[in-house]
């Protein structure tokens, strides 16, 4: 089966499991992405390299108890010559009724890499909730190997 496929299967079980116990909010969400490579170029020392793509996606919002969420999303991300899925599972804490922090691993999918094309990176976030259905987030994306570059992501989410 190929790795997409899982990631999906993956979505709907939680999505299924978890509301049939509570509340649920689905939405999509989408805005754009800035990657940090850094290449060591020689012996001249580290240059930073930043590419610019943009994302698109859906999540679920599975209320857990009070004030924490679990929010896994599913997104479709475009970075110049590079196409991939990008799955984070998110545990979120509401810290008043219009600042959340999320935090959790995100499973990425590599459509056009040649050999090891799944990689686990770590996901620190914040949002903030402009209305009760559009919020403004922001995320920060560890990558834990070479070849896996940092992120940073910004964009909207929309509660449908």
């Amino acid at each position: 089966m190929k790795p997409f496929i899982k990631v999906l299967l993956l979505f709907i079980l939680i999505g299924g499991v978890f509301s049939l116990q509570a509340q649920t909010d689905f939405g999509i969400k989408g805005g754009f992405n800035f990657t940090f490579y850094n290449v060591e170029e020689a012996n001249f020392g580290d240059d930073t390299n930043v590419q610019t793509g943009v994302y698109v996606g859906v999540f679920a919002d599975f209320e857990i108890e009070n004030d924490f969420h679990l929010q896994p999303e599913l997104l479709y991300i475009g970075l110049g010559d590079f196409k991939f899925l990008n799955a984070p599972i998110y545990l979120k804490y509401n810290i008043n009724d219009n600042f959340n922090i999320l935090v959790g691993p995100s499973i990425n999918y590599f459509f056009d890499f040649f050999n090891a094309k799944l990689k686990v990176r770590a996901d620190l976030g914040f949002a903030y909730n402009l209305t009760s259905k559009l919020d403004l987030h922001m995320k920060y994306t560890i990558g834990f190997e070479e070849i896996t570059p940092n992120g940073l992501f910004l964009g909207l989410g929309y509660k449908l």
